[in-house]
């Protein structure tokens, strides 16, 4: 792997970060217009809140010094050890799974360096960062390795207990898991139930001290095991209601890995470094995390959309590691008396890579900002004591979190997805050596398949999505409300004005489709045309808000992006009015 800081040497996230991100409008989101932790510092002089920001400027330092940080340590570390880690792998014995040496080394590194914790309050011991900044740190860490990403992502899970949980919880098992003492999992999948958590079966029994004891099985549960000898915050979903209950039967729970069993773990074509677990409850002393019934209708999925944008970071990471062993490979590679950059065939497929990098961060940055314009002004009002009826009336509230809800799981199919073809398009860059072990690009192709699989597959964030666009883009949906205003920020071009018009057609010739199974075997295609839609206006406003020297470098990958978007939504609108009518295609 290259040898650099991977925030700094990645001039397209330079500029992203420092010219296209609206920083006024996350900080204020995140802090407070009264800057309220860097108040409190100044009355009270706890520690924990010493590094927060009084201004927006501070706050931008603050988030650039730390991706520095974290692009030294990925680029001059964590990418150099990826190999080792992968081909060493894990090992299950007994109950226990062992871990490569590297990957002990290096979270030892992160822990020491203190950037473990970047999506945990200051209050805890955490870095206090907004999504806008949470998904630049992820893009960073997985262009260095996506199995070490995972271990410090479902770490910051601590957030959940931090919203939810009580404040003994909060001191005894967040701020721990802050100082790298607990790593994090998620344990909501089961052998029989999949992605269906209605019916998930492991059970909970109440004892007389107000603890309970859990009873069941978790599959395909990353990181359930910990790391080395640092134990794991098992945040599982039991029933506490009746078997037919369904998901109001449901609670979640904190759990500690040293009171579960392991009892293997899966043998899978990528992120090997990365343990997939099942774990065994047995009677499992556990704490309920808020109250019953709540477990998965708020608090899981109330952490749904963190976890999209995460999981779409990771694409942009994924494909950030293709483009760049991909262009080094063929600016070095000799072939006809000329390196393979300037073969027109290797150039297109480094442009198509480029181009695509800088859409995906762009929709996944839009994604995080929708979920900072309502999630941390929701907790505050939370934290004050407001009822939930009284939040949920908040126009601004109800706006982001709509749009959020949107956007989250559009970016996640759309990164996962375009993850998977770029780190194919970088081992083909490599010919026939990027289908060995010898380059670094069959790592990254092999560890990119599961980010269209994990945290909701992508026919589950079509499904999620169509809702959104058809409901979203009525007369007075959020959607088109979000549309309009963004327009009003700049003079659309004829092809914008072209694609929402399509996007439009889309809409209503896929409402027409009669037969429900037709109709749905379609949402795909009109979440394509939304996605490429809503990627060609951010680029736009990117443009609007760039320097004139940046301009130049966003235009010449605009003008392909638009019309590669054109040709797809061309090809989607015709799909969908074949369905609609049931016509033979003219060739047949």
């Amino acid at each position: 792997m290259i040898q650099n800081n991977y925030f700094t040497d990645n001039a397209d996230l330079m500029l992203y970060f420092n010219e296209l991100v609206d920083w006024d409008e996350i900080v204020r989101a995140y802090e407070g217009d009264d800057f309220a932790d860097a108040q409190k510092y100044k009355e009270t002089g706890d520690e924990h809140l010493a590094f927060a920001p009084s201004s927006v400027d501070e706050a931008v330092e603050f988030y650039r010094a730390t991706l520095e940080s974290l692009g030294e340590l990925t680029g001059n570390e964590v990418a150099q050890r990826a190999r080792s880690m992968d081909q060493t792998g894990l090992k299950y014995d007994a109950g226990r799974v062992i871990f490569p040496e590297d990957s002990l080394t290096l979270f030892q590194m992160f822990r020491d360096a203190g950037l473990i914790p970047y999506n945990i309050k200051r209050q805890y011991g955490g870095l206090g960062m907004p999504a806008s900044v949470n998904g630049i740190y992820n893009e960073i860490l997985t262009r260095g390795d996506t199995a070490f990403t995972m271990t410090l992502a479902l770490l910051n899970l601590a957030k959940i207990v931090v919203r939810y949980g009580t404040e003994e919880q909060k001191q005894s098992f967040v701020t721990r898991m802050a100082a790298g003492e607990f790593t994090g999992a998620m344990a909501l999948t089961e052998p029989n139930y999949g992605s269906d958590l209605s019916n998930v079966r492991t059970k909970a029994v109440k004892q007389s001290d107000g603890t309970y004891r859990l009873s069941g099985t978790k599959r395909f549960i990353s990181q359930g095991c910990g790391i080395g000898e640092t134990p794991c915050i098992l945040l599982t979903l039991a029933r506490t209601g009746t078997p037919t209950s369904g998901a109001r039967g449901l609670s979640l729970f904190i759990v500690k890995s040293t009171d579960v069993q392991i009892a293997g773990i899966e043998h899978k074509m990528g992120i090997h470094a990365s343990p997939t677990c099942e774990v065994v409850f047995e009677d499992s002393p556990a704490e309920i995390v808020g109250e019953e019934g709540f477990g998965l209708t708020r608090y899981s999925m109330g952490m749904m959309n963190d976890a999209r944008v995460t999981v779409a970071a990771l694409g942009v990471g994924i494909g950030n590691a293709a483009y760049f062993e991909g262009l080094k490979y063929a600016t070095e590679r000799e072939q006809f008396g000329k390196t393979i950059d300037q073969i027109p065939a290797v150039k297109r497929m480094l442009d198509h890579m480029r181009r695509e990098i800088f859409a995906m961060r762009l929709l996944t940055g839009e994604a995080a900002r929708a979920v900072d314009l309502y999630l941390h002004r929701q907790m505050r009002m939370e934290k004050s004591g407001m009822a939930e009826r009284d939040i949920r009336k908040d126009e601004d509230i109800r706006h982001w979190d709509k749009t959020a809800s949107l956007f989250t799981p559009l970016s996640k199919y759309y990164c996962s997805e375009t993850g998977v073809t770029l780190a194919s398009e970088g081992m083909q860059i490599h010919g026939g050596s990027g289908y060995t072990e010898e380059y670094d690009v069959a790592r990254i192709y092999r560890d990119s398949r599961i980010n269209t699989v994990y945290e909701g597959t992508t026919q589950l964030q079509v499904v999620a999505a169509i809702g959104g666009i058809t409901a979203g883009m009525s007369a007075n949906g959020f959607f088109r409300k979000y549309i309009n205003d963004e327009l009003a920020r700049f003079s659309a071009s004829d092809g914008l004005k072209e694609l929402l018009a399509m996007l439009e057609h889309a809409i209503t010739t896929y409402r027409s489709i009669e037969d429900g199974a037709v109709r749905d075997g379609n949402a795909f295609e009109v979440v394509e045309v939304a996605t490429r839609f809503l990627c060609c206006l951010l680029f736009e406003r990117a443009l609007d808000r760039a320097s004139e020297a940046s301009r130049a470098q966003i235009r010449p990958l605009y003008r392909q992006y638009m019309i590669d978007s054109v040709a797809i939504a061309q090809a989607d609108t015709y799909r969908l009015k074949m369905a609609a009518t049931a016509e033979e295609p003219a060739a047949v």
